[in-house]
């Protein structure tokens, strides 16, 4: 088993651009923490995200990895094994010209900022809750624990770097709720080794993160990686033991929603033997579609279809139910 320990070293901002912090074997377990998006520098309702951290130094990843045998137009796959919360609470916030409610750099208005404004969540592990407490009222409501992964990508093709906070084919910050344990993650590789990283841990998070920050927490995070050799993957996708889904990171929705459609469609003809008009209308009959988020410089959407309207239909020749399986 690798394990990536908490050292300041092994924490970026970017895909592409950093040398790996470490190499991975295909296959093995391999453990790390994730801190949260604002570094572990907000720890009060008072720690203003604004005068606390500094742009662009927010949403750390750990890594990058360099997995063994890893090439360009491979597919890795990502299987979450376990998400942890690594703090007894998290944190959310809102920020001026940040979120799909109001005035941002890409939608302009006259309208005054909203304010800067940082709740804490307590996390009962054992209960398996998130607390919500307003701040300018006694209200009080236990939400289920959901933990997942905000962010997790590989770096960019043509030497290419990207922020963390930007979602994309390599990756990155995808902001799925989809992305929990016990799923797997498919990403296109563009450069040798792959170059792995992820973080940006959320005890929960709603459809489109709407106010544009989760319930966000540091994560202690086990993982285990495959290659797929040979098998070329143009935008992420997902199974979980139920579904298949296909992103899509685009501005505006409706592109993000077309590309995560069009691929689901193509992939469920490549698995059925469907021709291409017969697999749009399966998809377009049984597919949820879920907004990752809508607040980031590209924006999410997913199409999922059930597994139990492909029968015998089997993705990436099983690499998610063998590294289910452990």
């Amino acid at each position: 088993m690798s394990e990536i320990l908490a050292d300041p070293g092994n924490y970026g901002y970017t895909f592409g651009g950093r040398e790996a912090v470490a190499q991975v074997k295909p296959g093995a377990p391999i453990k790390l923490r994730t801190l949260d998006c604002f570094g572990g520098k907000v720890r009060t309702v008072d720690d203003l995200p604004s005068q606390v951290c500094e742009f662009p130094y927010l949403n750390p990843v750990t890594g990058p990895l360099h997995v063994e045998g890893a090439q360009p137009g491979d597919t890795l796959a990502v299987h979450i094994v376990s998400l942890t919360p690594a703090s007894p609470f998290g944190i959310s916030s809102t920020f001026p010209h940040f979120g799909a409610l109001t005035s941002t750099g890409y939608t302009r208005t006259l309208q005054a900022p909203l304010e800067e404004r940082v709740w804490l969540y307590d996390l009962d592990l054992a209960a398996g809750t998130v607390r919500y407490q307003a701040r300018n009222s006694d209200y009080t409501v236990d939400l289920p624990l959901a933990p997942m992964l905000g962010t997790v990508g590989v770096a960019p093709a043509a030497n290419e770097v990207r922020q963390t906070i930007v979602p994309d084919v390599h990756g990155g910050n995808l902001d799925t709720p989809l992305l929990g344990p016990g799923a797997t993650l498919y990403l296109g590789v563009n450069v040798p080794g792959a170059l792995l990283a992820l973080g940006d841990g959320h005890a929960r998070q709603g459809d489109g993160e709407v106010c544009g920050v989760a319930v966000e927490v540091a994560m202690d995070v086990t993982i285990v990686v495959d290659v797929i050799p040979g098998v070329p993957t143009g935008t992420p996708r997902l199974e979980t033991d139920t579904q298949l889904v296909s992103l899509g990171a685009a501005r505006p929705l409706e592109d993000a929603f077309r590309i995560s459609q069009e691929d689901l469609v193509r992939h469920v003809a490549g698995l059925t033997g469907l021709d291409l008009l017969d697999a749009y209308q399966l998809v377009s009959q049984t597919t949820s579609a879920r907004a990752g988020n809508v607040v980031d410089p590209q924006y999410v959407m997913s199409a999922a279809i059930d597994k139990r309207y492909l029968p015998g239909a089997v993705a990436y020749g099983g690499v998610h139910d063998r590294l289910r399986a452990g």
